[in-house]
């Protein structure tokens, strides 16, 4: 009985524990300092649930899901207007067994279709776009994303990118084969072409053009790399790197992302 009793009295000190320091953290964070643009890499779902012995493809990805609802209020909370999460890879839809990509492509058209009349979406105006190579994507994903892009297409406050099918590198070679498919169609020759070719031209035909550059990227579950993740538009990002898998993100830690932006002092080019 005593052991009961002090088991509950530990778990309500480290409850209160985690309100106390998450009330702090907040305190610690600048209003005017927050980043604009939040770029997310959503890792870890696999481990976690080799961690918990869950062996359902669908229930694993369910839980990142069910996560991306909870960070998508954080950031509102916080004014953070632009926020892109990296969902599937074209290394993932290349390399991984066709079954898992097959579930995990499952529960994202469930939630987007569910996510699209939900309150979160709905009452904090939150515009929906997907973008990678979408037409490697199964008829069914493509439906979704589409019927989820028009359903929010007039919505301005927040907006939400999700990259799907979508690699660093895949973006820089569209983006420019569109530029040089863009000059060929004006006529250009090859000397005008050669000097049309900059940084700016190239980036205005990236599948992001309408946002701005990453201030902030996190990635989930301990790694210390991008793996790829808007390659180009990082260039000047501060990165955070979670030792927490996706699925067991907390507010504290998206906090302490945060506040360790906040406490960077950020140059551009040097």
């Amino acid at each position: 009985m005593y052991k009961v009793w002090l088991l509950r009295v530990r778990r309500k000190l480290r409850f209160w524990l985690t309100v106390l320091y998450e009330w702090w953290l907040d305190r610690q964070l600048v209003a005017d300092g927050r980043p604009s643009h939040v770029g997310i890499i959503l890792d870890g779902n696999r481990r976690y649930a080799r961690r918990l012995g869950i062996a359902d493809t669908n229930e694993i990805y369910d839980l990142g899901a069910e996560k991306l609802t909870e960070v998508l209020k954080w950031c509102d909370d916080l004014s953070i207007r632009f926020v892109t999460i990296w969902v599937l890879s074209t290394d993932n839809l290349r390399n991984r067994p066709p079954g898992e990509v097959s579930s995990l492509l499952a529960v994202f058209e469930k939630k987007l279709k569910g996510i699209v009349t939900s309150q979160v979406i709905q009452e904090r105006k939150i515009r929906i776009k997907a973008v990678g190579r979408l037409e490697l994507l199964p008829a069914s994903t493509l439906d979704a994303i589409r019927e989820a892009e028009a359903a929010t297409s007039k919505f301005d406050a927040f907006r939400l990118n999700i990259a799907v099918a979508y690699g660093g590198r895949e973006e820089i070679s569209d983006a420019v084969k569109s530029m040089l498919k863009e000059a060929v169609g004006r006529g250009m020759s090859l000397n005008d072409l050669l000097a049309h070719i900059t940084p700016d031209e190239i980036a205005r035909h990236l599948y992001s053009v309408d946002l701005p550059e990453p201030d902030l990227i996190i990635r989930t579950s301990g790694e210390l790399r991008l793996s790829g993740f808007l390659l180009w538009q990082s260039a000047y990002s501060e990165f955070y790197f979670a030792d927490v898998f996706w699925p067991e993100f907390r507010r504290i830690d998206f906090l302490r992302a945060i506040r360790s932006y906040q406490l960077r002092g950020r140059r551009f080019g040097g």
